[in-house]
């Protein structure tokens, strides 16, 4: 299983006429493959939706994009509206829950941790020692890293009911103190932002 997240940044007041048409588009795409969840931004860096595709393999992905692209209505006619765009091709870690449809939100946070290259064995480690405790408190949808992109890159994706939740379960999991993991040494970054569900995400 792979997974690749898109993410486009769009221009100021661009999102919302783009996600329409990109809604659309969609409708026709989805006969080839459907996504994993798409989301746009509420708190980090404005006017950016993120699309995630499951693929079995690049094989797979190769495949299915040449198909869609002979669609005359894909991809979506939304260049007016871009101000950026990103692919990346992450592989869920070990024992990482796979992304399903369902209401599990409507918050997502969605977290990015640079790793130290050379550390990422020793910082799955940590993970592994504490994810099942933090797991208890809240779930979580996804951690996963990158294969082709912007590598040593760990990505994990925690949904919610709300913010008041997402501020509650933190605090607990600190005050517990088995989370953050204790991974010193591995991490270079930490990026965060608050995503909210598109109405046409399998993930609500």
């Amino acid at each position: 299983m792979i997974y690749e997240v898109r993410t486009y940044n769009f221009e100021v007041r661009g999102l919302g006429p783009a996600m329409e048409i990109w809604a659309e588009a969609y409708e026709h795409r989805k006969k080839y493959s459907e996504l994993a969840g798409a989301f746009y931004t509420d708190i980090g860096p404005l006017n950016q939706f993120i699309h995630i595709w499951p693929y079995e393999s690049p094989d797979e992905r190769m495949r299915i994009r040449k198909e869609a692209e002979g669609d005359a209505n894909w991809p979506p006619k939304i260049a007016e509206y871009m101000a950026g765009m990103r692919s990346e091709i992450f592989i869920p870690c070990e024992g990482s829950p796979l992304l399903e449809p369902g209401n599990f939100g409507p918050v997502y946070e969605y977290r990015s941790y640079q790793i130290v290259p050379g550390t990422m064995a020793k910082n799955d480690a940590a993970w592994d020692a504490d994810i099942g405790k933090r797991t208890e408190l809240s779930p979580l949808s996804v951690v996963m890293v990158t294969e082709n992109g912007e590598l040593s890159k760990k990505v994990h994706i925690w949904p919610y009911k709300s913010l008041e939740e997402r501020s509650q379960v933190r605090a607990d999991a600190m005050k517990a103190g088995f989370w953050p993991p204790k991974s010193g040494g591995t991490v270079l970054t930490q990026r965060n932002k608050i995503v909210f569900p598109a109405p046409f995400s399998p993930m609500q």
